[in-house]
């Protein structure tokens, strides 16, 4: 087996593939002395969609160890640049060439059947060395305002239909997926509704709320932004949302705004379709001041629209006048961020182009130093391709972190079908593409606004072939749903112990089921709340909110399989444990030190099947022994 060596400037086996591009960085290779190779290469080569850069670079001979020849190179990065980059090693003996790529979290590496078929990808960015440090460690919560509490006496606008029955009540549906639905069906949350449930959020160790988004706009999701500029009436106005700011700060909680700045609604004052507001929109006439910021293909019934949605015209959001309304001087980040607020969730990021994220990102630090800035991104962001353009969301001044849809789909993957394969692949990508200021605080999600609840993921019947009508009112049998808790509880621990930060969508911890939009946005269930699930996650949030290892600590993979999974985050003084037993056989465990059990404050050595661990030593993780039997 050939090891490639941990980096000194990373330390741990996680984090080993996102460099800052003013350091220097020593690549090594251990290769056992039988093998007979004479020289070794590195093949470097540049983002092929950017500039080109072609190396063979040749490592040097440095020493012999316990019977292998240690070849290192050293590479000053900022003599490449800032970008991304892929290598492979070539090895050669007397017979033949061999190249090895694609490595593990130990650093084991895989000799290439086919060449850059397993190139391994190095992220070097440039840090601006402004990070929202105030999130790591904490918990966030995901809130749909008009589903999570009632708590003021706002007026109903004409168009609305309140459906009074919060806790029975059937949201509106389109006949099948994509058909139309008008979505102006309100069961009347609002503002003054989260402000009265902020200690019930601080308890599940909340440190940031993120709000669906609240400015004015005509359907209950509010994604068809009417008016930036206000608050959505039904949801309360500009004094209730500053009362809530305040309340929150006083607990320690920072509310973030769902940043919808690549499509705006149909019916607003911008687009005005429906002559709803007094101002010219840009469907109205080619004078509108609005017009240029819509694409249309033939004025004024056939526009561009994000896809092809007819109330969402897409916004041409590097169109100079619509920066300088989102992000120039009084526009709309620079009013929200001085009322207080810690930053934005960006919707769909990958619509919005480089520049006008690096505007973003310069005007909200300008503001706030350590604000925050995410993007919706549902796949790997460090080499993401939209529209034929590679992004550079990690490369410097765009964004802090993004969603973690990918690590989602990992673990559900693992937790139903023991897929451990897909785990520590995700694991790798995650740990080596990102750099560490973005993973410590990536939006780790099992649910959000766009999924099925993860509940109804873990033990619901398929929802293929179903119509919205049945899915309407289908729930978990008894058995199936007493399935899906435990699976639940295995899928939150790891999600909240892995790098990053829990994002609970508002009631999972609640236990509410619910297959697609628009049935995974029913009402809180105050009152009926799924005890057991409700204790299981403030424990989780106690935990991370008193361990400072979930700050920033290292991750180190112990020991994966489709029955066992085990990894520690640590440091140079204290490690914490986390053995999820998925399988149904009891396992016993081997370590050099007390097993401690957190959860339930037990010595164990061993865990029965479905049991849950998280085991803490005041050593690292690198000096001691733990194994799975």
């Amino acid at each position: 087996m050939i090891i490639e060596s941990k980096y000194e400037q990373n330390r741990s086996l996680g984090y080993f593939g996102a460099f800052e591009y003013d350091k220097t960085i020593t690549f090594s290779l251990e290769i056992p002395r039988y093998r007979g190779v004479s020289e070794v290469f590195m093949h470097l080569s540049s983002d092929g969609l950017n500039s080109q850069l072609y190396k063979r670079i040749p490592l040097k001979w440095n020493s012999l160890s316990q019977g292998k020849d240690v070849y290192e190179v050293s590479i000053d990065l900022s003599s490449i640049g800032v970008g991304l980059f892929y290598y492979e090693y070539e090895l050669v003996n007397a017979e033949k060439s061999e190249f090895y790529g694609k490595r593990d979290l130990d650093g084991a590496l895989t000799r290439l059947e086919n060449r850059y078929d397993g190139l391994i990808q190095m992220t070097v960015y440039k840090d601006s060395g402004k990070h929202p440090e105030w999130l790591n460690g904490g918990v966030m919560y995901h809130i749909f305002v008009d589903r999570f509490a009632k708590g003021g006496t706002f007026k109903k606008k004409d168009y609305a239909i309140i459906n009074e029955d919060w806790y029975n009540g059937i949201p509106q549906f389109p006949e099948y997926p994509g058909a139309d639905v008008d979505n102006n069906m309100f069961f009347g949350g609002d503002l003054c509704g989260v402000i009265e449930k902020l200690d019930y959020i601080k308890s599940l160790g909340v440190n940031c709320i993120y709000l669906s988004p609240i400015f004015e706009a005509y359907s209950n999701h509010k994604y068809d932004t009417a008016d930036y500029m206000r608050v959505d009436s039904m949801f309360g106005d500009e004094n209730v949302l500053e009362k809530l700011i305040f309340e929150a700060k006083n607990r320690g909680i920072e509310i973030i705004f769902d940043g919808v700045f690549n499509h705006t609604g149909a019916d607003s004052v911008y687009f005005n379709k429906y002559g709803t507001y007094k101002t010219l929109g840009a469907y109205q006439s080619k004078e509108s001041p609005y017009y240029e910021w819509f694409n249309f293909k033939n004025f004024p019934n056939k526009y561009e629209c994000w896809w092809d949605v007819q109330i969402l015209p897409r916004v041409k959001s590097d169109t100079p006048s619509y920066k300088k309304f989102i992000l120039g001087d009084g526009g709309v980040v620079e009013k929200w961020m001085e009322k207080g607020i810690g930053g934005f969730r960006l919707d769909v990021a990958d619509e919005l182009s480089d520049d006008f994220l690096a505007t973003l990102n310069s005007k909200l630090k300008s503001i706030n130093p350590n604000g925050v800035i995410y993007g919706e991104v549902w796949e790997d962001a460090s080499n993401k391709i939209a529209y034929d353009k590679r992004k550079q969301y990690f490369l410097g001044n765009e964004l802090d972190s993004v969603m973690n849809y990918p690590l989602r789909e990992a673990i559900i993957d693992y937790i139903k079908c023991g897929n451990s394969e897909l785990l520590k692949d995700t694991f790798v990508m995650l740990y080596s593409h990102y750099p560490k200021s973005a993973t410590d605080i990536l939006m780790n999600v099992l649910g959000t606004h766009d999924t099925e609840r993860i509940l109804t993921v873990l033990g619901g019947k398929s929802s293929d072939g179903l119509t919205n009508e049945q899915l309407s009112t289908m729930k978990l049998s008894s058995q199936d749903r007493k399935i899906a808790k435990n699976k639940l509880k295995m899928a939150y621990l790891i999600n909240a112990t892995v790098p990053g930060i829990p994002c609970i969508f508002y009631g999972d911890e609640a236990g509410m089921e619910g297959y697609r939009d628009p049935f995974n946005r029913l009402p809180f269930p105050w009152g009926r709340e799924d005890q057991e699930l409700l204790d299981f996650y403030r424990k989780i949030g106690e935990i991370r909110t008193s361990e400072s290892l979930y700050k920033d600590g290292f991750f180190k993979l112990l020991h994966c399989d489709g029955n066992c999974l085990a990894f520690a985050r640590y440091n140079e003084k204290s490690s914490i444990i986390t053995l999820v037993n998925r399988g149904e056989k009891s396992i016993n465990i081997d370590a050099s030190f007390s097993l401690k059990n957190l959860l339930n404050n037990k010595i164990q050595k061993s865990l029965s099947g479905c049991e849950l661990a998280l085991f803490k030593t005041k050593k690292s993780i690198e000096n001691l022994t733990f194994s799975i039997e």
